[in-house]
C-alpha cells in the first residue's frame, strides 16, 4: 500500500515532524486527520499509564481513555477498530527515548480488539481495549542502544518504588506471554586464542579475588571467564595485555561497577602473566 507519508521507517523524527507530515493535533497517543485521512497512534513506552507490548511483528495497543472503562465506540478506538473498511490509514510511531519518534510506518488490524484489566491514571482498575497491530513492511529490529536506554529507564524507575508498590506494580505488569522485541546489535568478534590463552594462564584462579574457579564445566575444566580490562565497546584491544581470567561474580562486578582501583589491579597481573 502506498501512502502520503514521506517519512522512511525506522526515522527518527520529532513532534512538530508528525505534525506538519500529518496535519493533525500535538496531543494524545491517537490522532486524526481529515486532511490527510490518516489516524497517527502514538506509543510511547518511557510513560507509564499504558502497557503496550509486542509479540513478534504484532504490537497489541493500549485504546483511547485514561480512567473508567474504555468504550470501543469512543472517538479514535471507533476509527481504529473500522480501520479494516473505513479507508484511513494508520501510522504507528514509537518512542523509546523521551522527545524521539520511531516511525513504523502503517500498520492493520492483525486480529479483532479484545479487553483485559489494566490501570488507569488514577489508580483504579478499569477495562481497557487492545488493538494487535501488525506491520505491514512485516519485523523490523530496533538500536540496541535505544533498547538499552529504555531498559535502564524502566529499571531506575523501579528502583524508586517502595516495596509494596514494586509488588502492586509488578503484579500488575506480570504475563504468561512474554513481550519480544529483534534487535540490531554490534557485535565484537573476540579472539578464541586470546580468550582461551587468558583462562588457561589463570591456571583455575580469577585474577581479581584469587579464588579458585567457584565449579568445574562439563569437560572437568574450572570455570572462568576472559574480560577486557579496557573494554572493546570503549576502545580497548583483543591482545594479551588487556585481557585477563575472571570468576563469573568478579566479571560481572567489572562490568557493573568497573572501579579504577580493580582495573589497575587486573593491569598489574596482565604485566606479571606477560613476564613469566
Amino acid at each position: 500500500m502506498r501512502s502520503f507519508c514521506k517519512f522512511k521507517i525506522g526515522q527518527i523524527v520529532t513532534h512538530s515532524d508528525i505534525i506538519a507530515e500529518f496535519k493533525c493535533g500535538n496531543m494524545g497517543g491517537m490522532r486524526r486527520s481529515k486532511a490527510t485521512n490518516s489516524l497517527v497512534i502514538i506509543s510511547d513506552h518511557t510513560k507509564g499509564l499504558y502497557e503496550d507490548k509486542w509479540f513478534g511483528d504484532v504490537l497489541h495497543y493500549t485504546g483511547m481513555g485514561k480512567n473508567g472503562d474504555q468504550d470501543l465506540n469512543f472517538m479514535q478506538n471507533k476509527t481504529l477498530a473500522e480501520s479494516d473498511r473505513n479507508g484511513v490509514e494508520v501510522h504507528l510511531f514509537e518512542v523509546l527515548v523521551p522527545t524521539e519518534y520511531i516511525y513504523r510506518g502503517l500498520v492493520s488490524l492483525a486480529g479483532s480488539p479484545y479487553q483485559e484489566i489494566q490501570k488507569g491514571e488514577d489508580g483504579v482498575p478499569r477495562k481497557v481495549w487492545m488493538f494487535p497491530l501488525k506491520l505491514q513492511t512485516g519485523s523490523q529490529t530496533i538500536p540496541e542502544a535505544s533498547f538499552n536506554k529504555y531498559i535502564k529507564e524502566k529499571e531506575k524507575l523501579a528502583e524508586k518504588l517502595t516495596l509494596d508498590k514494586l509488588k502492586e506494580r509488578a503484579e500488575q505488569n506480570e504475563s504468561n506471554k512474554v513481550s519480544s522485541r529483534s534487535v540490531t546489535s554490534n557485535v565484537f568478534v573476540r579472539d578464541a586464542f586470546v580468550a582461551e590463552y587468558a583462562k588457561r594462564r589463570a591456571n583455575g584462579v580469577c585474577q581479581l579475588c584469587g579464588q579458585k574457579a567457584p565449579f568445574n564445566n562439563k569437560e572437568g575444566i574450572p570455570y572462568l571467564e576472559c574480560h577486557h580490562i579496557e573494554w572493546l565497546s570503549e576502545g580497548g584491544s583483543d591482545t594479551i595485555e588487556n585481557t585477563v581470567a575472571l570468576c563469573p561474580n568478579c566479571h560481572r562486578k567489572m562490568h557493573v561497577l568497573n572501579l579504577p582501583s580493580d582495573k589497575e589491579k587486573l593491569k598489574i597481573q596482565a604485566k606479571i602473566r606477560l613476564s613469566k
